[in-house]
């Protein structure tokens, strides 16, 4: 069993385990044995989100990358896709990413990148953790090479000339007025400034981290006010991305929200239209909703299903071929652009769709009927859960009562102390009963 990684990296309570500079440091060190391969000069590019403790295990890591004799680039706070960017464009041999993505400002999170510019297989990320458990961690470079580190002026620059190529040629977005939340977080700099130079007019929210802000009452977890502001400004469209800008959810001219699924949808029949489509299908997560998997059989197309993790859809879509995939929270993967979930290319997309087609965004953006679905999340604080045989007894019982009209799943969080319950169905008020009975389980529990 893996200690250190999760789902999407490393992630936790900043300052504690494992997320403390002294970890950050171990890690920096194993990860740059790892990938020290070759004569040649080796690179790592470093991002960040706005939380305050970027301050804290930024410096850590590139104190470990610089004494196992690698250079670093420092980028600032910029979103998670611009890391995997540019990890790629700098022919680094890996890229980091100091964030916790959705979760609130206590936590932080390291995400690694090959370079490639993927995130990092569970093998690689063995490796790492066998080295910072003592196993090879990294021999320290002599003084004369020693790594250094500098900071990349134009890292913004050059990732906003990349999510504005993927908006096809002959198009702007000119006489659309657009709400965007960037959640006091990584994109609160570049989100505004693509939808200005693309033609929008464009009403910011969440730009003004102070690095205790960030996620809190904004962005895809908290859209409610990026909702309010469309109807208020009376705008044609809104899109609130989180933390790190690997996700998004949007909002129609009514305030209406889009989820995941939708826009997966909606993508995916643009691109079959457009003969832009690859691989024969879509990849979604076990999350997805029926509907979703309806829809797409609906176009003649398959429906792949993976665990949950935007890493997972990624490498399904790598194996079969497939250029669109993604999970209904947000992250849409578009394999043409980029290497991961990126929020602000996948609202792009969106938008080509609603400038040619012309029409508002509450008719486009509504591709499919979602089937009733209901996801509730129970905080708990150590144990096991999920090994309790009151609630397997439980979760048993939930499956006989939904049989097959429906479909559950109770899985712990990879990236937070939580258990998440989801159950879908024909009949809604089934739906609630089931995941109700599921959720006093566990907290008796």
């Amino acid at each position: 069993m893996r200690k250190l990684f999760g789902t999407d990296g490393i992630r936790g309570t900043a300052n504690s385990e494992p997320i403390t500079a002294e970890t950050a440091l171990a890690v920096a060190m194993a990860a740059g044995a790892e990938f020290l391969r070759g004569d040649h000069r080796h690179l790592v590019v470093i991002g960040k989100d706005t939380r305050l403790s970027g301050y804290m295990l930024e410096p850590a890591l590139t104190a470990g990358f610089i004494s196992v004799g690698m250079d670093v680039v420092l980028l600032g706070p910029l979103p998670t896709p611009a890391v995997a960017m540019l990890t790629r464009s700098l022919r680094a041999d890996l890229g980091v990413m100091v964030s916790a993505s959705h979760n609130p400002y206590q936590d932080n999170g390291l995400k690694l990148f090959g370079p490639d510019g993927y995130k990092l297989s569970d093998e690689v990320e063995r490796a790492i953790e066998q080295r910072v458990g003592g196993k090879g961690g990294g021999a320290l470079a002599p003084p004369e090479h020693l790594g250094h580190a500098e900071r990349l002026d134009d890292a913004a620059g050059r990732y906003m000339e990349f999510v504005k190529y993927s908006f096809p040629k002959g198009l702007r977005l000119d006489g659309l007025k657009i709400v965007v939340d960037c959640a006091h977080g990584a994109a609160y700099r570049v989100a505004p400034k693509v939808l200005y130079e693309l033609g929008a007019e464009v009403i910011a929210l969440g730009v003004a981290p102070n690095g205790a802000n960030i996620n809190s009452e904004c962005g895809a977890t908290s859209p409610a006010a990026m909702q309010a502001a469309v109807v208020a400004e009376g705008a044609d469209f809104g899109l609130a991305l989180d933390g790190d800008a690997d996700r998004v959810v949007v909002s129609d001219e009514h305030g209406k929200l889009v989820d995941g699924d939708q826009l997966i949808g909606l993508v995916a029949r643009s691109w079959r239209e457009s003969g832009r489509l690859r691989g024969g299908g879509v990849v979604g997560t076990v999350m997805a909703n029926l509907g979703l998997e309806r829809f797409i059989e609906g176009l003649d197309l398959d429906f792949v299903r993976t665990p949950v993790g935007d890493r997972y859809v990624v490498e399904r879509m790598r194996d079969g071929g497939y250029n669109v995939g993604g999970e209904q929270s947000g992250h849409i993967v578009l394999s043409d652009y980029a290497t991961t979930g990126d929020g602000q290319i996948a609202a792009l997309q969106v938008l080509a769709v609603l400038v040619e087609r012309g029409g508002p965004a509450s008719e486009i953006c509504h591709v499919f009927d979602p089937l009733p679905q209901v996801l509730k999340n129970v905080r708990f604080n150590g144990g096991a859960p999920l090994e309790d045989a009151r609630v397997l007894d439980a979760i048993h019982k939930a499956e006989r009562v939904l049989g097959t009209a429906g479909r559950l799943l109770v899985r712990k969080s990879g990236t937070e102390p939580v258990v998440r319950v989801m159950a879908e169905g024909e009949d809604a008020a089934l739906v609630d009963k089931v995941v109700a009975s599921i959720i006093e389980t566990i907290e008796q529990v």
